[in-house]
């Protein structure tokens, strides 16, 4: 499933919302894809993602979720890249 949480993110002069799947890197990649999001945007275990791109990405079948709820079903599905992973291997 897609996942996306609530904006909270300031960089750039806007928020950011992290975009995520529950199932694959692969179904995270063909929903980005789909929505046109680069793949630049793309930080190891989750896409970056404006606030204003939510309601286009919940009309693709994202589903809203609490900044919480996202990382708990991306820890449970074992796709979350820890900390310690952050800082031991740069990003690709």
């Amino acid at each position: 499933m897609i996942l996306v949480d609530e904006p909270m993110w300031p960089a750039h002069g806007r928020l950011w919302a992290h975009l995520v799947s529950d199932t694959s890197y692969q179904e995270l990649h063909a929903f980005a894809g789909r929505a046109g999001i680069p793949r630049r945007a793309f930080d190891r275990d989750h896409y970056d993602v404006p606030a204003d791109r939510l309601p286009d990405l919940v009309g693709l079948g994202a589903t809203r979720v609490s900044a919480k709820e996202l990382r708990n079903r991306l820890v449970a599905s074992g796709l979350r890249v820890t900390m310690r992973e952050r800082r031991a291997t740069p990003p690709a």
